[in-house]
């Protein structure tokens, strides 16, 4: 949620299209690595930096579920 630098609000990773039939469920995992995480940071580093993210999972953006984590360094 707050960084060294201004990133964007949402960012996509780890997208995957999944069909599903009228009625039907289906469990989806996905993982987030580290990389997923990175970006290049104030002093021009590449790395993930600790702290609150939220995952936003769903068919459109404006359609979404909402959860939230951190990453501990």
């Amino acid at each position: 949620m707050v960084g060294s630098v201004t990133r964007p609000v949402k960012e996509l990773k780890g997208f995957r299209r999944i069909f599903l039939k009228k009625g039907e469920s289906k469990t989806v995992t996905f993982d987030l690595t580290m990389n997923d995480l990175s970006f290049y940071r104030k002093d021009m580093t590449w790395g993930a930096e600790p702290g609150d993210f939220k995952v936003f999972v769903g068919g459109a953006s404006d359609d979404v579920k909402e959860a939230a984590f951190t990453l501990v360094k």
